[in-house]
């Protein structure tokens, strides 16, 4: 792990959350950051785990919010990019994690205490109020995916999820090895390897090592169900200009 303290006169982060902050809700937290680089696959929090920072994915990292049951198979159930953040907040003061949190895509990260959050938002209603409205986006992607999980086919959720990290990461080479990919859809490798394939002998995708590239992205869409696109209008319509376009 790789962290520096941005300097005070540093740009922020490039984080579209902490972006959409004005600049006095901003210096309430700015000294506060710190960058972090994170691989994928790493561990922020396990159900449990004491909550006590936030962390901001930045630029083309994404967290994942993954959920355990009982035969022993896991899903994700939230992709979390420069749009959002993860870790505390939503609670007054430290709770345990319910779901493991993960890093999903690598790269950087901003973080700091969950107390200097919330510090912040007793200081100003508009900056409670910008968490409190983020908070309330978060629902509604995690309420969506649980939908999407019970309604929508493999090859649906797969696209889908294609079509989220290219939002997040900006562009059309997505670094998704098909064992990330079906720990993501809560299925076995094979079966995404499966899909995968399919997608390739239709000139959607082109495989690499550790990658998927994008060669048709509308064909792409037309394989997804709708989910990510109703999260991304309910974004719109309660925390304008953060979900990536």
């Amino acid at each position: 792990m790789t962290i520096r303290q941005p300097s005070g006169g540093a740009a922020r982060p490039h984080n579209d959350l902490l972006g959409s902050l004005s600049e006095p809700d901003y210096a309430h937290i700015s000294r506060h950051i710190e960058i972090v680089a994170l691989a994928a696959g790493e561990v922020l929090y396990n159900p449990g785990d004491d909550v006590n920072t936030v962390y901001f994915p930045c630029e083309g990292s994404a967290i994942c919010f993954v959920v355990a049951i009982e035969d022993g198979h896991e899903v994700d159930v939230a992709l979390i990019g420069r749009e959002g953040a993860a870790g505390g907040i939503v609670s007054q003061g430290r709770l345990p994690a319910f779901s493991r949190i993960e890093v999903r895509l690598e790269g950087s990260f901003a973080r700091l205490p969950v107390s200097r959050i919330q510090a912040a938002k007793d200081k100003s209603s508009t900056f409670r109020n910008a968490f409190a409205r983020y908070s309330d986006c978060l629902l509604a992607q995690i309420l969506q995916s649980s939908a999407c999980n019970a309604a929508h086919s493999i090859e649906q959720r797969t696209a889908k999820w294609i079509m989220a990290a290219m939002d997040r990461t900006g562009g059309q080479t997505i670094p998704f090895s098909h064992a990330q990919l079906a720990a993501m859809l809560g299925v076995g490798r094979s079966y995404a390897s499966r899909i995968i394939r399919d997608f390739s002998a239709k000139r959607i995708l082109r495989t690499g090592r550790m990658e998927l590239q994008v060669l048709d992205r509308a064909a792409l869409r037309s394989k997804s169900c709708n989910c990510d696109e109703a999260v991304k209008s309910h974004f719109m319509d309660v925390l304008r200009g953060v979900y990536p376009p």
